[in-house]
């Protein structure tokens, strides 16, 4: 397992327009057929290439698991059918005014946290959808979890000032061990320069050595032997 450098659009913010799970890998159509590959390859997850409600800004509008995926309500239907073209799985639209579920839901495979911005019955369909149990809480004193932190099955990196009250609470809800950095030299929010999976991650091509070793720890790279 190793870790990539990374650039959509040119940019090193590669998780604002992507998104990543064990089962696969969301980029828009513009992405060019060789970068998409790239990923796949890396990840070893199968590519969608779709736009989310016209948008590239995938992984900040969409967020999922590998039971799942939560999308804002103004998503289009052929969108939908390209997901579901490639994956058998749950797919929910959220009927609220927010929309940026990205930003708003950190899940993995165990377990999601929420943003104590989304209401009840919103919560309830995030666990249906996901399969998972699902806790409302911040990170860093923020509710935007989603663009706060990566977590795959393996490791969750979070933003520097997450406080060990929130560590206690990922831990128990994501069922894996909690670490913090940055990206892109310096970026506390680091789901917009980082995706990943248990097969291995990509960051934003301006990620420094130090902070890809920190990566490596928290989504625990070490190969098995």
């Amino acid at each position: 397992m190793a870790i990539f450098l990374f650039n959509l659009f040119g940019s090193a913010s590669i998780g604002v327009y992507s998104l990543a799970t064990d089962r696969m890998i969301i980029v828009p159509p513009q992405v060019p057929e060789d970068k998409a590959r790239k990923l796949e390859e890396w990840l070893k997850a199968k590519v969608v290439q779709t736009t989310i409600g016209d948008s590239v800004l995938i992984g900040a509008l969409a967020c999922a698991n590998s039971n799942g995926i939560i999308l804002p309500h103004y998503t289009r239907q052929e969108e939908i059918q390209a997901i579901r073209a490639t994956l058998d799985l749950n797919v929910s639209i959220m009927d609220t005014k927010k929309t940026s579920y990205g930003n708003l839901i950190l899940a993995n495979d165990h377990g999601a946290l929420v943003s104590p911005q989304l209401k009840e019955g919103d919560v309830k369909k995030i666990v249906d959808t996901l399969g998972v149990e699902a806790v409302l809480g911040e990170i860093a004193g923020l509710p935007y979890v989603g663009s706060l932190a990566v977590a795959t099955n393996k490791g969750v990196l979070a933003h520097p000032l997450l406080t060990e009250e929130e560590r206690k609470a990922l831990m128990d809800v994501l069922k894996v061990h909690v670490d913090v950095g940055t990206v892109n030299c310096g970026i506390p929010y680091v789901a917009t320069g980082l995706i990943g999976n248990t097969r291995g991650a990509v960051a934003g091509f301006v990620t420094t050595g130090p902070e890809l070793f920190i990566i490596g720890q928290a989504l625990d790279m070490v190969e098995e032997k």
